[in-house]
């Protein structure tokens, strides 16, 4: 089997933390070949820990990437940069015949998604989009509930991403012009697109959404340590009420800094007209769980996995999710099969997120026409 060939725009937290140690345990079917970043030593670090002997890396300006994309050789492109750049990259990679993982969200706005949507389309390359939630042990069993219909309509649904101090004082996480906004675009996005894929509801009708920034000035108690209030562009918390075209409603919260005891990030609860669920846990971490919830045998009644374990010596198969998710997209690659996160589903998602944060500037219900 022919090993594919990766290269990555972008050598920072997420590539380090996420997508460089999950592909690094795929070395029967993945080669790193190619880093390239705007920081020189980012990229040369990672190619010395991560790529092959003859690894190369591009840096020296915000368009080296385009000098990696003219290598034949390079199968796989990850864009791992802010979110303003995510379009420009995807797109230019999918037309040099790269199938293409962008980091989420999707795109900064929509009209910059439906570029990468063009792009997908007209390159017949694949892309995705990195939803790693999707793969989390709790999200898989919700989403087979869901498919099974054992929540039946679900017609109520909370897209939570509430942190009590969680602002990230590292990268361009606060400035507005490259990430677009805050925790709503940030963390907020991973509620959201769970929330849909349970559903597997992608026909937003309206959104009235309300945005925040009222802790910027108080940084203590952080657990990445106190920002710079100077530097904090973007809103520290954000909530919005979505209306599908079916009448289901969602409420979406996305937090930052929130004076709340019960936090809760990447994680969904869902009600249905025949039973419910509500994620609970560290989801983030890989700790979450699911709770389903029915009216049975004249009684209330709630389920949750069992705590029993598993026989010494054969422990359950968990894979994390960056593992999961590494694994499925190479499978994807290799077999020419849609992935799981399909650029159709994020950028709807996108659609929302930028109706919320219109929404919180004019005061108005936005109103989504296609």
């Amino acid at each position: 089997m022919k090993k594919l060939k990766f290269g990555f725009v972008g050598c920072g937290g997420i590539a380090n933390q996420k997508h460089f140690p999950a592909l690094a345990k795929l070395k029967d079917k993945v080669e790193m070949v190619a880093f390239c970043d705007i920081i020189p030593e980012r990229a040369e670090k990672a190619a010395k820990q991560y790529g092959t002997p003859d690894a190369k890396v591009y840096t020296g300006s915000a368009t080296a990437y385009k000098e990696m994309l003219k290598d034949p050789s390079i199968d796989v492109v990850h864009v791992l940069t802010p979110n303003v750049s995510h379009s420009q990259i995807t797109c230019d990679a999918l037309y040099a015949g790269k199938d293409v993982m962008c980091e989420k969200p999707m795109a900064i706005n929509y009209a910059e998604a439906k570029k990468m949507l063009e792009a997908y389309h007209k390159s017949g390359q694949l892309l995705t989009i990195g939803y790693q939630n999707r793969f989390r042990d709790d999200s898989q069993a919700t989403y087979k509930a869901c498919r099974n219909g054992e929540l039946g309509d679900i017609y109520f649904a909370k897209a939570h991403a509430v942190r009590r101090r969680g602002v990230p004082t590292w990268g361009v996480f606060p400035d507005k012009s490259k990430q677009g906004g805050g925790p709503l675009i940030d963390i907020g996005t991973h509620a959201l697109d769970l929330t849909l894929w349970f559903m597997n509801n992608y026909k937003p009708k309206m959104v009235l959404g309300s945005t925040y920034q009222k802790l910027k000035d108080n940084p203590e108690a952080n657990m990445f340590g106190p920002w710079d209030p100077k530097t904090f562009e973007t809103e520290d918390s954000a909530f919005g009420l979505i209306k599908m075209e079916n009448g289901a409603t969602i409420f979406l919260e996305a937090a930052w800094a929130l004076n709340m005891i019960n936090p809760k990030e990447a994680q969904v609860t869902l009600c249905g007209d025949k039973a419910g669920a509500e994620m609970f846990g560290q989801a983030f971490m890989d700790k979450g769980y699911v709770v389903f919830n029915r009216a049975a045998h004249g009684e209330l009644e709630e389920t949750r996995p069992s705590e029993a374990g598993g026989v010494f010596g054969f422990g359950a198969n968990h894979v994390e999710q960056r593992d999961a998710e590494a694994q499925q997209w190479v499978d994807a690659i290799y077999k020419r099969k849609e992935p799981l996160v399909k650029p159709e589903q994020a950028i709807v998602v996108t659609q929302i997120l930028e109706g919320i944060y219109k929404s919180a500037a004019t005061g108005k219900v936005v109103y989504f026409d296609d």
